[in-house]
């Protein structure tokens, strides 16, 4: 689709023809269309979808779409919209929306509906109880397969997803079943006999990322969520999971870049407050990196009868920043999939100091031969080619012990990235030169 044509025709208030256009667009295609249009544009064109693809197309829209077209939607139009809607896309859009907007919202579901919701704004937003959506096919244990196909049929066409049933008994989560298996079993079999009594179930105040980890794990569709008294609650479908990943994705790269994360988009966050996210860790990283400058300042004398000696700093500050930057990430990649955990603290600092060996031997025999032939100077060369390998080594390991013990104080490991590593090697790589060539130079 061309955002031209479509003009064009919007112009020439050729409306038939628009329609035919969006009737086989992709909903996904169509939000993202839809945000190079202007407000009035946008509402007249949302208008001329049919019902079902315009709430398809809603859930897709950011909020700020989103919140114009509701804005400029009739009680009835609101109320089209809402009911075609799945519940925890719903909330997803309340959580987004100022009061005014929630209220209407409210004010036009049905009290099935605004209870759902309600039950699911209840919980922390970090929680597998926000996420959850509470429509799903519930089967009872005694039923034969043809009649849990039957209720399949006949309530499916409202749920969220139909291809696993859970089974359920008082409420609370016993087993669960997939079409698949009642398809390929006997109509007269019952669904206690091909039920999976094994369930992997999620807790409704679980972290969001345990979510996540758990789909990744077990490649589901769907994960169902009880309560503490394991009554069933709801269900976290794998598209919501996706949603969480990319959210958590967002968050760990700004951390790791020393920006504070922000819920909203690039171009709809303001100047004012992309400045107001980023300044408090350059103010700090500023501020800190004074400690090396004062450092310098303290050798500075001894320096003096040695000039060359200072125009090595940068590239001894710029390896050991780079060094303990990589190890870092691989760290933070680590425990964010798991991979690594606290106990593994000292088998990790092993391993990345074997690493820092290697690495650095060979950056500081390179170094080392490139000095000799350039300066034939062989203080020189043992002096940068020693610091080169203090460097690198401490550098991997304050970039492999920062994050997991961050992760142990329950802050985000990626905090522990690029900056404030560079910042706190670039300190730590000038008190080792400093303090090799004094002893080797004997200043």
């Amino acid at each position: 689709m061309n955002k031209e044509i479509i003009l064009t025709l919007l112009i020439n208030k050729e409306f038939t023809a628009i329609k035919s256009i969006f009737e086989i667009a992709n909903p996904a295609d169509l939000a993202l269309l839809f945000e190079e249009f202007s407000e009035k544009e946008l509402v007249l064109l949302f208008r001329l979808l049919t019902k079902d693809k315009a709430a398809e197309t809603f859930a897709y829209m950011d909020s700020e779409l989103q919140r114009i077209l509701i804005e400029a939607f009739t009680e009835k139009e609101l109320r089209d919209v809402m009911e075609e809607l799945y519940v925890d896309d719903t909330v997803d859009i309340i959580k987004e929306m100022p009061a005014n907007v929630v209220t209407r919202i409210l004010q036009i579901s049905d009290p099935k509906t605004r209870e759902s919701i309600n039950t699911i704004l209840d919980y922390p937003n970090d929680s597998a109880g926000s996420l959850m959506t509470t429509e799903y096919v519930n089967l009872r244990k005694d039923l034969t397969v043809k009649e849990a196909l039957d209720r399949i049929r006949k309530v499916g066409v409202d749920k969220e997803t139909i291809y696993t049933c859970y089974v359920t008994e008082h409420r609370k989560l016993i087993g669960i079943v997939s079409v698949k298996d009642m398809l390929l079993s006997d109509l007269n079999q019952t669904i206690d006999e091909i039920m999976e009594t094994n369930v992997i179930f999620l807790n409704t105040h679980e972290d969001r990322e345990t979510v996540v980890k758990m789909f990744d794990k077990y490649d589901f569709l769907a994960i169902p969520v009880v309560d503490q008294e394991q009554y069933l609650v709801g269900i976290v479908t794998i598209d919501d999971a996706m949603d969480v990943l990319q959210e958590e994705t967002t968050e760990d790269i700004t951390k790791m870049a020393a920006v504070v994360p922000s819920e909203e988009s690039y171009f709809n966050t303001s100047v004012l407050k992309h400045a107001k996210n980023r300044i408090l860790w350059l103010l700090l990283l500023m501020l800190s990196a004074t400690l090396t400058g004062a450092i310098i300042t303290e050798y500075e004398n001894a320096f003096a009868t040695i000039p060359l000696l200072v125009s090595f700093i940068p590239m001894l500050m710029d390896t050991g920043g780079n060094c303990g930057a990589q190890t870092s990430t691989m760290i933070i990649r680590g425990l964010a999939l798991d991979e690594i955990h606290f106990s593994d603290f000292f088998k990790a600092l092993f391993k990345e100091f074997r690493i820092a060996l290697i690495v650095s031997v060979i950056l500081s025999a390179v170094n080392g031969l490139r000095i000799l032939l350039m300066y034939h100077d062989p203080l020189l060369a043992l002096t940068i080619s020693l610091s080169l390998i203090g460097t690198v080594i401490l550098s991997k390991c304050i970039g492999c012990m920062l994050p997991m013990i961050a992760k142990k104080c329950k802050v985000d490991p990626a905090i522990m990235a690029a900056p404030l590593i560079t910042t706190l090697v670039d300190t730590c790589s000038v008190l080792v030169y400093f303090n090799i060539a004094m002893r080797i130079f004997k200043l």
